[in-house]
């Protein structure tokens, strides 16, 4: 009988039909795709993308020569300094990104930053389109291969805008249930505006990064082309194999090792990863056997070649609310083998050994959490464990590795300002009066007025902008768990005062510290600089001047970036009523310490605060960027101004000679 009689069909007879299918892995053609494959979550998306999010494209994986030279980076385009204008500011939120757990493989991934007040902002907003011609300022060379001023650059920019960002949802109505990343809409947006580079995936080194950076978001790698992936653990891309003949094939790149799979104890220089895949979400729910493809494949392949894979540790800090991760270098991968895991299923396993040579990071993490476990005589060259003698809440060490000197000249150590009878603030002092607690947008608050609107901080106590003046809430403030005194809450790090090999006695921390973070304020002894006499400052090497000339920089979001309406962008400048320094010759704090560098880590923001029907002003240290642990801290000390002087003028010259070691020293501070 014929399968069809006029319109009818006989839907009964069955069709010998095979499935499409293939048992041959298939790899991408590398000949038609973007070298980097990550693209926003809410788009735009290149051509071949989707919207399923982590983003990647199997069909658009590049083929690199991996003989082949790196591009030299550009100049970049320079970008105007901000205006100074008025601080009542309105601004459009930027939407909101969908559902970003689409699939894929799943590491931890860090909380949202602070806490949402539970009121709308009682304010007018701008509503500003998009901006598709925002100039990112950074070439086309150098968004392929990038150095290290443009990684550092690209870095504090996703971090300004994921400051901004955070304190905008900070300031929105408190939804349950709903988690806000303001890291995601950072990445996202600066992905899709070319804020970003190395975009030019490759193995081994990556210009700019340096070994022991550390990251507080995966956003971070994606952007400056460490690590792909915003969420899985292994990067890989599709390489030729030996002969003409030879069919394309993977190798890995990077992996972000979570902790959770991986043996990270014993040898520091030795890692035992666990593959991805087989729905391990954790190790007890592991669904099925994990399968030699994607990742894993590449990791064998890498095996096979001896390719070197750069390796990034994620670790928890109990002083930080989120993981951390620190890129420790290059690893080769010396074994494979199947185990089961404890669910019962096959899991590939791979032990990596670092390159020797190479400087030290994850090693010197787990030094330093021997030394916090352990007693205070484990750290080498320690004179002193506290030499604050309990002023500060956390203690600060004392330690020469250098020479015999058994520590710096006799000072009493105090965490506050002490001000002379001469110093007077004229303006009048408000107080804050709020019942509850002090809500971003509620003019009628003193405290939110005088800094135009918003919170200077998020939820976390994260610095969001600098600003010509930060105004905190007294010591008296009312509010249950107010958010707005940070500076009034001490030394929240685990500094250590050491001895430096050219720059005297110098200060750094345990910790690693995120930028924005508050490290400690300048103490000592205040006075107006018109009513001192000039000798009694010579002699002084203790002093920190206000009035001194500083290299500007630009450390605040981008409004255009932002969405926001550029022409009611903030001064950077600080802004003091009057002639401000603060001796720390004989009564000080551990910011004595601080050394000058013409490329510092830290700058100084002005804080003022009511106490007492008076306002007291303070000078603030802050992180510029991430700082890895064990590095030195340092901040601009200035040049003495003179008159008719200017920035970058040749009639500024320092008293003193500059031993900072930057590639941009000026030659000379004080």
């Amino acid at each position: 009988m014929e399968g069809t009689f006029g319109s009818y069909t006989d839907k009964t007879r069955v069709l010998d039909i095979k499935p499409l299918r293939t048992l041959k892995p298939v790899f991408p053609n590398g000949n038609q795709a973007p070298p980097f494959v990550c693209a926003p979550p809410f788009g735009p998306f290149p051509p071949g993308f989707s919207s399923f999010y982590p983003f990647s494209s199997a069909s658009q994986q590049h083929t690199p020569d991996l003989n082949q030279s790196q591009h030299q980076p550009q100049p970049r385009n320079n970008r105007s300094e901000p205006s100074l204008v008025t601080p009542l500011r309105t601004f459009r939120s930027p939407p909101p990104p969908p559902d970003t757990n689409g699939g894929g493989d799943v590491v931890e991934e860090e909380p949202p930053e602070g806490i949402t007040v539970k009121r709308k902002i009682p304010r007018k907003r701008t509503p500003i389109a998009q901006n598709p011609n925002f100039e990112s300022g950074i070439t086309v060379a150098e968004k392929e291969s990038g150095d290290r001023k443009l990684v550092m650059s690209v870095l504090m920019r996703f971090d300004a805008l994921r400051r901004r960002f955070s304190q905008l949802e900070d300031a929105k109505e408190s939804v349950s249930g709903i988690i806000k990343r303001a890291d995601l809409k950072a990445g996202s947006t600066c992905m899709s505006r070319g804020v970003r580079t190395n975009t030019k995936k490759r193995p081994g080194v990556v210009p700019g990064l340096e070994i022991g950076d550390v990251f507080f978001f995966r956003f971070e790698m994606c952007l400056v082309g460490l690590h792909s992936p915003s969420m899985a653990g292994i990067d890989y891309l599709v390489v030729k194999g030996g002969g003409e003949k030879a069919e394309e094939e993977p190798i890995a790149t990077s992996i972000v090792s979570s902790g959770y799979y991986d043996n990270e104890e014993g040898d520091p220089d030795v890692l035992v990863y666990t593959g991805q895949g087989g729905g391990n979400a954790d190790k007890e729910k592991q669904s099925s056997d994990q399968k030699l493809e994607r990742g894993n494949l590449a990791l064998e392949k890498s095996l096979v070649r001896n390719s070197p894979v750069r390796v990034i540790r994620g670790l928890k800090e109990a002083s930080q609310s989120a993981k951390i991760y620190i890129y420790d270098g290059l690893y080769d991968v010396k074994e494979s083998w199947v185990e089961k895991g404890k669910s019962g299923h096959n899991t590939f396993k791979y032990k990596l050994v670092r390159a020797p040579g190479q400087a030290p990071a994850f090693a010197s993490w787990t030094e330093i959490q021997k030394w916090k476990k352990g007693s205070p005589s484990s750290r080498g060259g320690l004179i002193l464990t506290d030499l604050t003698s309990g002023v500060e809440s956390i203690g600060v060490s004392l330690v020469n590795e250098v020479d015999a000197e058994n520590g710096p000249a006799y000072f009493t150590y105090s965490a506050t300002v002490n001000y002379s009878d001469s110093f007077k603030l004229t303006q009048p002092s408000y107080g804050c009066e709020c019942g509850s607690s002090c809500k971003p947008g509620n003019l009628n608050c003193h405290c939110i007025r005088k800094n135009g609107g918003d919170f200077p901080y998020s939820g976390n106590g994260v610095l969001v902008s600098r600003k010509p003046m930060v105004h905190e809430c007294s010591p008296a403030c009312l509010c249950p768990g107010c958010k707005n005194k940070v500076t009034q809450m001490g030394v929240k790090l685990k500094l250590e005062v050491f001895k430096t090999a050219n720059r005297g006695w110098g200060l750094r921390s345990w910790d690693p510290i995120r930028a924005g973070s508050f490290i400690c304020i300048y103490a000592g002894e205040a006075r107006d600089k018109s009513k001192v006499q000039q000798p009694t400052m010579a002699n002084d090497d203790y002093t920190f001047d206000t009035t001194r000339v500083y290299t500007p920089f630009r450390w605040n979001y981008e409004p255009a970036l932002a969405d926001e309406d550029a022409s009611e962008e903030m001064s950077e400048e600080p802004q003091l009523p009057l002639p401000l320094i603060i001796s720390a010759k004989n009564v000080g704090n551990v910011a004595r310490f601080m050394n000058h560098s013409c490329s510092p880590n830290v700058f100084w923001q002005p804080v003022t605060y009511e106490n007492n029907g008076q306002l007291f002003l303070h000078v603030a240290f802050f992180a510029m960027s991430h700082i890895p642990p064990m590095t030195e801290l340092t901040y601009d000390y200035g040049v003495t101004r003179t008159s008719g002087s200017q920035v970058g003028s040749s009639t500024l010259c320092g008293k003193k000679k500059c031993f900072c070691g930057s590639e941009h020293c000026r030659g000379s501070f004080g």
